[in-house]
């Protein structure tokens, strides 16, 4: 079939326009503030479904550092212009010292140099308080995934949570140690087809744990693998964890007394 060179050039505008205005994904920046951190990264993770904007965003020195809110807000099309406020804190691991800004941004989506720019100010209060944040500047970029990729968070409901490791496959000598907030709660433990059962307990008072595997060695078929079955309440999740002698595989567990019900959930994660 022959398109007329006029309906070729609007195919080819309407195309590159509806890629260049699909702000769905990860966009990364650097805050000018002065905080807990050395260094103020905010990472956006961004829906738009029409006008409604939700999402996620961390704010966070480094993957061990950091805090997570829901983000809601607005987008127009039009304009190209986006009004996004950060609301309740969904989990987030500081010093103690450190108090939290809930932020609202005012962005704009522009190219340049062939980059997808969000670009604006935001302003802040306090969390719990009424004292604003100092206001600053803001310029994000897309990234194609999130720095936070690699360790998942699972919300559970209830206080009691049953960790259960296997051996991924055939059974080949792996052999792990396994941390909560880095303090050993199995040590040199041989993986089987039969569990290595472990238990913690999350709750108000402790509201974040981080599972940690780390591999003592890579058995006969490296690397170290193996299946984690975390049981809470009447939720199951199934996860496949890899680890070397480099680096260690983690998981998050966060409390959210509405996380409600599921059914028995698969999640492969490769560390």
């Amino acid at each position: 079939m022959k398109l007329h060179l006029p309906i070729a050039i609007f195919l080819l505008f309407f195309c590159f326009t509806s890629f260049a205005q699909n702000l769905n994904g990860f966009w990364k920046g650097t805050l000018t503030m002065r905080g807990c951190f050395t260094e103020n990264n905010i990472e956006l993770q961004l829906t738009i479904k029409g006008k409604e904007v939700t999402g996620t965003s961390y704010h966070y020195l480094n993957i061990d550092n950091y805090i997570r809110k829901e983000v809601k807000g607005t987008y127009d099309e039009r304009t190209k212009e986006l009004n996004i406020q950060e609301g309740s804190v969904i989990t987030y691991n500081i010093p103690t010292h450190c108090s939290i800004c809930i932020k609202n941004f005012k962005l704009k989506y522009v190219t340049a140099n062939n980059e997808e720019i969000l670009e604006g100010g935001w302003t802040g209060f306090v969390l719990g308080t009424e004292l604003f944040c100092s206001p600053g500047t803001i310029t994000l970029s897309r990234i194609k995934e999130s720095v936070f990729k690699d360790i998942p968070e699972i919300k559970v409901d209830t206080g009691q949570i049953r960790l259960d490791f296997y051996d991924n496959g055939v059974v080949d000598g792996d052999s792990i140690t396994v941390l909560v907030n880095k303090k050993v709660i199995l040590s040199h433990q041989l993986l089987s087809t039969q569990p290595i059962t472990t238990y913690v307990t999350v709750n108000l008072n402790q509201p974040y744990h981080e599972i940690e595997m780390v591999a003592e060695n890579l058995g006969t078929i490296p690397p170290n693998t193996a299946l984690l079955i975390i049981t809470a309440g009447d939720k199951r999740y199934r996860l496949f964890l890899t680890s070397t002698e480099s680096k260690s595989a983690r998981i998050r567990l966060i409390y959210d007394k509405d996380s409600g019900k599921a059914d028995f959930v698969t999640s492969e994660k490769n560390n």
